[in-house]
């Protein structure tokens, strides 16, 4: 996400980080390249050229040349002049003071508007609500199957209208149904998928528009392809001047997206960012916060992202017990196991590790594949409860069957069996290091746990 563009700006910034004293010629330099680094990632011309100048005043002002650290002042303006040009404060979906609430989703076809809404269900779902989603999608064919493909993942009614086996094609009808549909049930949320077309069309509009008159919504997003950059701008600013949505969300931020529409579309539209999705998977969906998002396109890390995934995971008691087995030496192949579980419910290992302060840039030429641990995962549970919290019983004889059942080498066993002895030897010495205030080597723990295969360097950019 953005790493190209983190990577020009952390270069751009390198030539006055460090420096005992800087002045109006190199703040100058470093805005050009500041603003080059912009449009290079398809910021719109205008918001880079404000940008920078915005930054400019800030940085040339007395309290910044005279600065004692004039580099990391400067890092602090840009990091704050990111925060506000992606929008300043993180804004959450209204909510109905009566529910339902209502959320109406549009966007062009292949935005990921679907995919979104079942995504947005999992996340109310998570915090407490029960959605009902309404298969407004009425033309693409096989969308209400996949809205309800998607939705049977995560345990949420569609509501949909068929009359003679096919599918009735009146997507207000279906909106405004699905509305006395959630009163009649007691669902408090409901996410309208609407259709989408392959360009702005007026019937589109109208429909969109229609609907959103029938069933006045709490909160209507748009859904926009991050990928397709300025585009992906002009669309926005052309669907708010007729439908007057509420906030946007970016899909296919994972994508080789340059990070032009996140940086442009909020000062393009005037209307906020809520969500990043980043990934197909239900799960790859994250409240959009500004300063958060300023912080990694800098390379400073998300630190409270990550710790708030991990927070889902993970209870009070349950990391202590974890530390206690760490500690004692006590920490088996069962609870690696268990550890790679809740790693992978996280999220993508790269984004992960694009989290950790200082990590971000160095693996920006990974590949990392996140099907690294289904092998080792397959090793284990082909394993005996006893083998896995005493691995020091795997004989020869047992070895071969684990292989056999896990379709594997004996060698791959082997191998697991001694790299997960040396990362328990690691991950003793990181808590003393962690204690200490000592940097870790997160890169060595990524070998130790995937056996080398989790990241390979890719082509040259």
């Amino acid at each position: 996400m953005f790493e190209n563009l983190s990577e020009k700006l952390e270069g751009a910034l390198q030539s006055v980080t460090g420096q005992g004293r800087i002045d109006e010629v190199n703040v100058a330099k470093t805005m050009r390249e500041i603003r080059r680094a912009l449009l290079n990632a398809d910021v719109n011309y205008k918001v880079a050229k404000k940008f920078t100048a915005n930054v400019k005043e800030a940085a040339t002002g007395e309290d910044v040349l005279t600065s004692v650290t004039p580099g990391q002042q400067l890092t602090k303006i840009m990091h704050d002049e990111l925060t506000q040009v992606l929008g300043g404060e993180h804004e959450d979906i209204a909510m109905a003071e009566t529910p339902p609430s209502v959320i109406l989703i549009a966007g062009l076809q292949g935005s990921g508007k679907t995919t979104f809404t079942a995504k947005l269900a999992r996340h109310l779902r998570k915090q407490g609500h029960a959605p009902l989603l309404a298969a407004s999608d009425v033309y693409r064919p096989a969308a209400v199957d996949q809205l309800q493909t998607l939705a049977s993942q995560i345990n949420v009614p569609v509501y949909s209208v068929a009359e003679n086996g096919e599918i009735v094609e009146d997507a207000v009808r279906v909106a405004r149904e699905a509305v006395e549909e959630a009163r009649r049930t007691a669902r408090d949320v409901v996410i309208i998928d609407t259709a989408g077309r392959m360009h702005i069309d007026e019937a589109m509009m109208k429909e969109v528009a229609d609907i959103k008159a029938t069933v006045e919504p709490n909160e209507t997003l748009f859904v926009v392809d991050s990928m397709t950059g300025q585009d992906a701008v002009n669309t926005a600013k052309e669907f708010n001047e007729r439908i007057d949505y509420d906030g946007v969300v970016l899909t296919k931020l994972d994508g080789d997206t340059r990070g032009g529409a996140a940086l442009s579309i909020r000062t393009v539209v005037d209307k906020p960012i809520k969500f990043a999705s980043t990934g197909e998977k239900l799960d790859a969906l994250t409240p959009f916060y500004p300063d958060r998002m300023a912080q990694r396109i800098l390379g400073m890390g998300d630190v409270v992202s990550f710790v708030e995934r991990a927070q889902e995971q993970y209870d009070e008691k349950e990391a202590e017990k974890l530390q206690q087995k760490i500690q004692s030496e006590e920490f088996d192949l069962q609870d690696f196991y268990d550890q790679l579980q809740r790693i992978q419910q996280m999220g993508s290992i790269k984004e992960l590790l694009g989290m950790i302060p200082g990590v971000g840039s160095k693996i920006s030429d990974l590949d990392i594949d996140d099907e690294a641990f289904t092998h080792i995962e397959a090793i284990i549970q082909s394993m005996t409860p006893e083998e896995r919290t005493r691995p020091e019983i795997l004989n020869g004889m047992r070895r071969r069957r684990i292989a056999r059942g896990s379709g594997t080498e004996v060698r791959d066993v082997n191998q697991l069996i001694s790299q997960f002895e040396e990362m328990k030897s690691m991950m003793k010495t990181m808590q003393k290091m962690t204690s200490q205030g000592q940097g870790v080597d997160m890169s060595s723990l990524m070998d130790k746990i995937t056996g080398g295969g989790g990241g390979r360097r890719s082509s040259p950019r």
